[in-house]
C-alpha cells in the first residue's frame, strides 16, 4: 500500500506537471521569434508584443553551438552555457526580465537529447563517450544512426543524423540536463519546447521534468502523422505535444482546398490530440524548410492562404497557439541576416526579416485570441461548403469566404454596439481605419470581401473609437498603418515614374543634388555634401527589394552603396497599381496595389522619410534607372510642374526635379512632372 501511495503521488504530480503556459492578463499566444538577437527580442517585448497582447516568445535555443552561418548549427550543442549566436549570458537574463516586465513569458528551445556531431567529447559539460548511447553499445542498427522509424529503440537510441545521442537514461546525464533548464528557470524562463522529444523514452524525460524547479510550461516536438509506432499520446502525460496534424489540416484551410463547412468540429474530432494537451501552429522553422514532417504547409510564400490559415487558428478554440515570425531563406538551410529586424515606417520589417506577427491581419487576431478566451464557439453558420461564421461566446465574431463575397445579416451573439473590423483596419480614437460593423440585437449585416483578405473579425476589445490598437492589450499609441508619423527631422516623401517594363526588369531611382549646384560633393554617399538621407518605409514579403533596400541610406548618384544589398544600382523601387484587385498591396507583398497611386499600373514607386534640410529649398533631382540592359533615361528639361505642390525649380538641370514632403509623379523619358500634397 505504501509502494501504491508513492507510485500514484508521482503520478499525480507527474500529470499536473507542465500543461499550463503560465499565460499573464488573459493572453494566450506564444510567437516564434526565430533566431531573433536577445537585445532585439527584449525591444520587441517592449514596443509591441507587450501592447498588443502577446503571451510569451519561443527563442532560440540558447546554449553554446557548433559555429557556421547555418540555422541548424543552433540545434548542434558543444555546452550548456547561455551565450550563442542570439547574444550572451547577460543579454539573455536582460532579454528575460525585460519580456517578463510587460508580461511576455519567455520560453526556450532546448536541445537535450544530442549534442553536435563531434566525437562524443565534450569537456565544457562535461560529456564523454560514456555518457552517449552508441559508444555505450545501446544502438544496435548497422551504422550507430537512424535508419528505420518503424524500430522504436532505434529511433530513442541512435545517433540523429549524425547527432550524438545522449544517454538520458543516466542520472549524470539527466541531473546534467536538469541543471541547465534549472539556469534558465532561476533566471524566469517560463517554459521549454523541447526538440527532438520524440527520440528520447517518455521515462528518461519524466525523469528530467521531475528534477525542475516550480513548473514550467514543456511542449514537445512529437511529429506524429501516423503509421509510426511511436505517438504524440505517449508524451501528453508529462506536457504538451506538438500537434504536427494541424499544420496540414489548417494549411488546406488556408489554400481553400478543403471546404470550410467541414470545420465546424475542427480538433481532437480529427484525430487530433485534446486541446489541453495539444500546441497548435500553421508553420515552423523545420516544415517551411520542407524538414521535421515535410513540406506542404502555408508558408509567409502564399500571403493569402497564410493569413486565412493564421487567423482561423486564432479565431477557434482548439490548442495553445504559436505563431512563427521568419525570416526570407533562398535555400533551406541559409541562416539569418547578418543584422537583426529592421522595423520600417510601416511597423513591420525590413533586412530580409519577414515577421509575420507584425502584419496587421495576424497582429490584430492576436487581440481577438484574447478576448475570446476560452469561451466556446458558438452561432456557427455555414452555406454548405466554402462560406462560414462563427462566435466566441458574445465575446468575438468571425466569418471567413473561399467563394467570393458574402453580403448578408449574421448572428454575432455580440451586445450592441459599433465594432471595428480588425482584419481591415484598427481601432482608433475616432472610429475604425477598416470597416466598421454595427451591431443591433446581437445581429449585424456584413460584407466579407473576395480576393485575400477574404476576413473579417471583430470582437469586444475593438469597439469603433475605443483607440486601442486591436484590443490585444494597451499600446501606448494607435498601431502602425500606411502612413505612419516620420522620424523627427524628416518628412513623408514619394517618387513614382511610370515605365511598363518586361519580366525580370527592375527600376531604381538615383538624385540628390547636382554637383555643379553645391560644394563637398564626393563620390561616396557617405561623405557626399549632393546625397540626401532618406528612411524606406516600404518593405513586405519581396525578398528581392528588401536585399537590396539594406544599407541603403541615401538618395544619391553613387549607384549602390557600400554596405547595400547585393543587385541594386541605385534606391530600389516598386512596381504599383491602382487596382485593388491585383491580389498583391505595396504593404504586404512589396509590390502590387498602392493607395496614393491614382492612375494606373506601372507606376513605380519609391516610399520615404527624407531630410528636406539636405535638398535645396525643398526640391531634389531624380533620374530613373532600368536594369536588364535599358539603363538610365535620357536629359530631360523640367521648367515646371503641375500640382498642388508644383512650381519652378530653382534651377536648371537635365533630370527630374521633385519635392520633399510631397508625392511626385513622372514619366520615364518623359518632361511630364505634377507634385501634389498628400
Amino acid at each position: 500500500m505504501k509502494l501504491l501511495a508513492i507510485l500514484l503521488a508521482l503520478f499525480v504530480g507527474a500529470s499536473a506537471w507542465n500543461h499550463d503556459p503560465g499565460f499573464k492578463d488573459g493572453r494566450n499566444v506564444i510567437v516564434h521569434l526565430f533566431e531573433w538577437p536577445w537585445n532585439d527580442i527584449a525591444d520587441e517585448c517592449e514596443r509591441f508584443l507587450g501592447p498588443y497582447g502577446f503571451g510569451g516568445v519561443q527563442i532560440s535555443p540558447p546554449n553554446g553551438h557548433i559555429n557556421g552561418d547555418q540555422w541548424w548549427t543552433r540545434y548542434q550543442p558543444v555546452n550548456y552555457w547561455l551565450n550563442s549566436r542570439s547574444g550572451s549570458e547577460s543579454e539573455f537574463k536582460s532579454m528575460v526580465w525585460r519580456c517578463n516586465a510587460v508580461g511576455v513569458n519567455i520560453y526556450a528551445d532546448v536541445v537535450i537529447n544530442h549534442m553536435a556531431a563531434w566525437n562524443y567529447e565534450f569537456g565544457d559539460v562535461p560529456y564523454y563517450p560514456d555518457h552517449f548511447n552508441v559508444p555505450k553499445g545501446y544502438c544496435h542498427s548497422s551504422n550507430g544512426e537512424i535508419n528505420d522509424y518503424g524500430n522504436v529503440e532505434e529511433v530513442r537510441n541512435c545517433d540523429l543524423v549524425g547527432l550524438n545521442d545522449l544517454s538520458t537514461g543516466q542520472d549524470y546525464v539527466r541531473d546534467k540536463i536538469a541543471g541547465f533548464l534549472n539556469s534558465m528557470i532561476d533566471i524566469g524562463v517560463a517554459g521549454f519546447r523541447v526538440d527532438a522529444a520524440k527520440h528520447m523514452w517518455p521515462g528518461d524525460l519524466e525523469n528530467i521534468y521531475s528534477r525542475l524547479h516550480g513548473s514550467p510550461y514543456i511542449y514537445q516536438e512529437v511529429i506524429d502523422q501516423g503509421g509510426e509506432p511511436i505517438t504524440a499520446g505517449e508524451y501528453t502525460g508529462l506536457g504538451a505535444v506538438t500537434e504536427f496534424k494541424h499544420c496540414f489540416k489548417i494549411s488546406d484551410l488556408g489554400s481553400c482546398n478543403n471546404a470550410l463547412c467541414h470545420y465546424i468540429n475542427f480538433g481532437q474530432d480529427w484525430g487530433m490530440l485534446s486541446s489541453d494537451r495539444a500546441l497548435v501552429f500553421v508553420d515552423n522553422h523545420d516544415n517551411q524548410r520542407g524538414h521535421g514532417g515535410g513540406g506542404g504547409v502555408v508558408t509567409f510564400h502564399q500571403p493569402a492562404n497564410y493569413k486565412r490559415a493564421v487567423a482561423f487558428m486564432l479565431a477557434w478554440n482548439y490548442g495553445t497557439k504559436r505563431i512563427m515570425s521568419s525570416y526570407s531563406f533562398d535555400n533551406t538551410d541559409q541562416g539569418p541576416p547578418g543584422n537583426g529586424p529592421i522595423i520600417n515606417g510601416w511597423g513591420t520589417c525590413d533586412g530580409g526579416w519577414v515577421c509575420e506577427h507584425r502584419w496587421r491581419q495576424i497582429r490584430n487576431m492576436v487581440g481577438f485570441s484574447r478576448q475570446a478566451g476560452w469561451e466556446p464557439v458558438s452561432n456557427w453558420w455555414d452555406n454548405g461548403n466554402n462560406q462560414i461564421s462563427f462566435s466566441r461566446g458574445n465575446k468575438a465574431f468571425f466569418a471567413m469566404t473561399c467563394e467570393g463575397q458574402i453580403s448578408r445579416d449574421f448572428t454575432t451573439g455580440l451586445p450592441d454596439g459599433n465594432y471595428c473590423d480588425v482584419i481591415s483596419g484598427d481601432p482608433t480614437d475616432t472610429g475604425c481605419t477598416g470597416t466598421t460593423v454595427s451591431v443591433s440585437g446581437g445581429n449585424a449585416y456584413i460584407t466579407v470581401p473576395s480576393g485575400e483578405d477574404s476576413m473579417v473579425a471583430i470582437h469586444v476589445g475593438a469597439m469603433s473609437g475605443g483607440g486601442n490598437g486591436g484590443g490585444g492589450g494597451n499600446p501606448t499609441s494607435n498601431p502602425p498603418g500606411p502612413d505612419p508619423t516620420s522620424p523627427s527631422g524628416t518628412s513623408r516623401t514619394v517618387i513614382f515614374i511610370y515605365k511598363q517594363t518586361t519580366t525580370g526588369q527592375d527600376m531604381f531611382v538615383l538624385g540628390g543634388i547636382d554637383h555643379n549646384r553645391r560644394s563637398g560633393c564626393t563620390g561616396d554617399a557617405d561623405t557626399s555634401n549632393c546625397a540626401i538621407p532618406i528612411i524606406h518605409r516600404t518593405g513586405g514579403t519581396n525578398t528581392n527589394l528588401n536585399n537590396q533596400r539594406i544599407g541603403d541610406d541615401y538618395l544619391d548618384w553613387y549607384g549602390c552603396e557600400s554596405d547595400q544589398g547585393y543587385g541594386a544600382v541605385g534606391s530600389p523601387m516598386v512596381w504599383t497599381t491602382n487596382n485593388p484587385s491585383n491580389g498583391n498591396t505595396v504593404t504586404d507583398q512589396g509590390v502590387g496595389y498602392f493607395d496614393l497611386n491614382q492612375w494606373g499600373d506601372h507606376y513605380w514607386m519609391l516610399d520615404v522619410d527624407m531630410d528636406c534640410s539636405q535638398t535645396e529649398g525643398g526640391w531634389f533631382e531624380v533620374k530613373g534607372f532600368v536594369n536588364g540592359g535599358e539603363g538610365f533615361e535620357g536629359d530631360l528639361a523640367c521648367d515646371s510642374c503641375s500640382g498642388n505642390g508644383g512650381g519652378t525649380p530653382p534651377y536648371s538641370s537635365g533630370n527630374h526635379f521633385a519635392r520633399c514632403g510631397y508625392i511626385n509623379k513622372f514619366a520615364f523619358n518623359s518632361n511630364e512632372c505634377e507634385i501634389n500634397s498628400f
